[in-house]
């Protein structure tokens, strides 16, 4: 029988090194953001195909609305996936794309009738997120892997 694992702490199979567990809060904070990436590309998809029901002067802008909206919604998709391995970078790009997405929602509240509701719950679910992965508890897992490689180069 082997030795039972610690809920803390897990070892790399590749590299034989420890590292800390992702908490629970990570891992809903992790859901969470694949929920809101996926659904930004679906309300940037809906917006995008609403530019059939504006007047043909707005048709521009709320086409580059609607393709800004799946971008940056496919890109948070990306983010989720590094934020998961505990990418200080990507939670700092969350942070940066969320802001971007927070205000490409509130010029779809204020350009469009049509999107209101989708587009301010989305815009709070996004900053619950991004606040979440910020707390004490997710942020414990960040700075435990960075921590990381400085004690390996001082045992070197």
């Amino acid at each position: 029988m082997s030795a039972p694992r610690s809920d803390a702490v897990r070892r790399d199979a590749a590299t034989g090194e420890t590292r800390p567990r992702r908490g629970v809060v990570l891992t809903v904070v992790v859901v969470l953001v694949y929920i809101i990436a996926f659904a930004g590309v679906a309300l940037g998809i809906l917006v995008l195909l609403s530019r059939y029901d504006v007047a043909d002067d707005e048709v521009l802008p709320v086409s580059l609305l609607g393709a800004s909206i799946i971008l940056f919604g496919l890109l948070v998709v990306a983010l989720a996936s590094a934020l998961a391995r505990g990418s200080r970078l990507a939670r700092s790009l969350l942070t940066g794309y969320v802001a971007l997405l927070v205000a490409l929602q509130v010029v779809t509240i204020v350009s469009s009738d049509t999107w209101d509701i989708p587009a301010t719950v989305q815009l709070l679910v996004q900053v619950i997120a991004v606040i979440l992965v910020w707390v004490p508890p997710a942020s414990r897992y960040f700075t435990a892997r960075a921590a990381r490689p400085a004690a390996i180069e001082s045992v070197g």
